[in-house]
């Protein structure tokens, strides 16, 4: 116990927390900017097929 609570004062822990805290912070914006681009993609498509089908069904 003694060992983990100098671990908790020591500068080399708090430094080791912050940037896991910093690597966690960019991975949640690369996966929200992720999302973001998967569901512009998609629609995208979708706008694409739907004027396609529009496109040949007039014949």
């Amino acid at each position: 116990m003694a060992k983990f609570l100098a671990l908790l004062r020591s500068t080399r822990a708090a430094t080791a927390i912050e940037y896991g805290l910093i690597l966690a912070m960019i991975f949640i914006a690369a996966v929200s900017a992720m999302a973001g681009v998967g569901t512009s993609t998609a629609n995208m498509w979708n706008h694409v097929s739907t004027t396609t089908d529009t496109a040949t069904s007039k014949n």
